[in-house]
């Protein structure tokens, strides 16, 4: 099983997250059309759940098998290897086992109490079944992390879609006469029969790959009682990540709250703060996410690739990769944030027939530039093992974003505009609290002349964008074509900018 570059696992997981989103694109269509919005509405209501029963599922343990293994695989130490996968199979194993039970047991109070609609309750039971699924294809994605190949994890979750779209067919179909809560269950269980077989895919790659270092089988409970130093070194990492993973739950549920309360002491009507708090997290929030895909992918193989380095002390060696990490974030940030930019009243108008939204992504789009930055500083942090101070982080950035949001919000004179200036402070807050620990930790040379290239070539890439808009408006009627050319041009001599200024390198770093 051959070892990936940073650069290679980079490539290969934002290449799938684009299948998988094209892919999850469709599967939501399909959903859409076969049960409407009232059955789509009971799947949404069921998927908070999901994501914290994953969460507590996996309390972090991914993350951290990606860095012990990646430790490990420096010393050639496969017994250790071996330790890590049954300490982590065996908690994952009993924490989903006491989850599922409690799920059970809960899910009919849970519905009655804190669901819209008690029909969610056929839904909520069907994404039970997912726990033991994610208990072993988290370790088993964990330990392909540490070995730096993302090709199975990548395959994977393509095969998890393409089942998933499939069975939406044959279960909603078939129990869609019953009632439409039992299709939205049918839908949802059809998600959990994808996961089902793309951690059938591991299984069966990860038997493969191991044959020749380890066996699982042997001496199972031994290793166990062996295991009491690894299971701490998993929690020390995974316990900060689980934490992080509930603070931005947590603010999630708050953030809607204190956003609607502070619009209304602003003196804004329920409807209308409802339909300001849906521009911003509907309609702008996504599209500047959108090209967070590439950083996300990246962020992924750097934390074992800087965990590797690091258990080397090759310091040399964690700058190149950190270097790599913001060559990558600055050359997909700077177009994002130029396009945004220039091209926001027609993407909002275009996309959501909202041009009032325009303004609002105009003003978020520069700062949340650095947003493609903090997703690789925290995982550069983390592949230090320092995954707790993440967490504070985090939480800092979080806590004042909540507090800003009702200074400014609250105050008549910013209003729906003041929640876009404190999202955009916490994110400036977050990146900078990472940029300073990591300058602590081992200190950031960064490369000026290169960024200053990047930016340059962006500079010239919405001056370009700008002139076709103006030239072509006058000769294309349509809307979408004028964009799509305009785009297309713009990116050509941001493309072209960077090949002559040699800051694209195909070559293996």
């Amino acid at each position: 099983m051959a070892k990936q570059s940073l650069l290679q696992g980079t490539i290969i997981l934002t290449i799938t997250a684009f299948i998988t989103k094209i892919l999850g694109f469709t599967n939501g269509i399909v959903m859409a059309n076969v049960i409407g919005s009232e059955g789509v509405g009971l799947i949404m209501m069921a998927l908070p759940v999901t994501g914290l029963l994953i969460t507590l599922t996996t309390i972090g343990l991914p993350v951290a098998i990606s860095k012990l293994v990646a430790e490990a695989e420096v010393k050639k130490d496969h017994q250790r290897v071996k330790k890590i996968l049954i300490v982590s199979l065996a908690t994952t194993s009993i924490i989903g086992f006491v989850l599922v039970i409690g799920a059970l047991m809960g899910a009919r109070f849970f519905s009655s109490f804190f669901l819209a609609d008690q029909r969610a309750y056929y839904s909520l039971i069907a994404v039970i079944p997912i726990v033991p699924i994610i208990a072993i294809s988290s370790v088993i994605k964990g330990y392909f992390r540490g070995k730096q190949n993302m090709t199975p994890i990548a395959l994977s979750q393509v095969i998890e879609q393409v089942v998933r779209i499939g069975f939406i067919f044959i279960l909603v179909q078939w129990l869609l006469p019953y009632g439409i809560e039992y299709a939205a269950a049918g839908a949802v269980l059809s998600g959990v029969i994808g996961e089902g077989f793309s951690l059938l895919y591991l299984l069966s790659i990860f038997k493969w790959a191991k044959r020749k270092q380890f066996t699982l089988r042997h001496s199972f409970i031994k290793q166990m009682s062996k295991g009491k130093g690894i299971f701490y070194d998993l929690l020390q990492t995974g316990l900060p990540t689980t934490g992080n993973g509930l603070i931005h739950s947590i603010i999630g549920v708050f953030q809607p709250i204190i956003i609607t309360q502070s619009l209304a002491l602003a003196g804004i009507g329920t409807a209308l703060a409802t339909k300001q708090y849906g521009l911003i997290m509907g309609y702008v929030i996504p599209l500047l996410m959108l090209p967070g895909f590439i950083t996300n992918s990246m962020s992924v193989p750097l934390i074992p690739a800087i965990s590797e380095a690091n258990e080397k002390g090759d310091l040399s060696l964690i700058h190149k990769r950190t270097q790599q990490a913001f060559r990558i974030a600055l050359i997909v940030g700077v177009p994002s944030t130029i396009i945004l930019y220039v091209f926001a009243d027609r993407l909002t108008t275009i996309i959501y027939k909202a041009p009032e939204a325009a303004i609002l992504l105009k003003m978020m789009a520069p700062f949340y530039l650095l947003q493609y930055f903090r997703i690789p500083l925290q995982s550069i942090i983390i592949g230090l093992g320092k995954a707790n101070i993440v967490m504070i982080n985090d939480l800092m950035a979080s806590i004042f974003k909540l507090v800003l949001i009702f200074v400014l919000a609250s105050n008549p004179d910013f209003g729906i505009h003041g929640v876009s200036l404190a999202i955009c402070a916490g994110i400036v807050l977050g990146a900078s609290l990472h940029f300073f620990t990591i300058s602590k930790l081992i200190g950031i040379h960064l490369v000026l002349i290169e960024f200053i290239k990047v930016i340059l070539s962006g500079v010239m890439m919405g001056f370009v964008g700008l002139l076709a808009l103006s030239y072509f408006s006058g000769e294309i009627k349509s809307q979408i074509l004028l964009l799509i050319i305009s785009l297309s041009l713009s990116f050509f001599i941001y493309l072209l900018f960077l090949k002559s200024f040699k800051v694209i390198s195909f070559r293996k770093k």
